[in-house]
């Protein structure tokens, strides 16, 4: 099931959960209040790309691929 959640990043409303019943929950909040950063998985790769890493494991450890 799908939930209302803070976006990390800009603060605005997004949704967590298995993505069957985001128009449900997304459909009470107005549109200028919603999330519109990058998915999290675009974020990531644009971050690991940037550091050269390719997980957070990796960068935790100090290794590199």
């Amino acid at each position: 099931m799908c939930r209302t959640t803070t976006c990390l990043y800009c603060r605005k409303t997004t949704w967590s959960g298995c993505g069957n019943h985001v128009d449900q929950v997304m459909r009470r909040v107005p549109n200028n209040e919603r999330c519109t950063c990058a998915t999290v998985s675009q974020r990531t790769t644009t971050r690991d790309k940037s550091s050269g890493a390719t997980g957070w494991l990796n960068r935790l450890f100090g290794r590199s691929a």
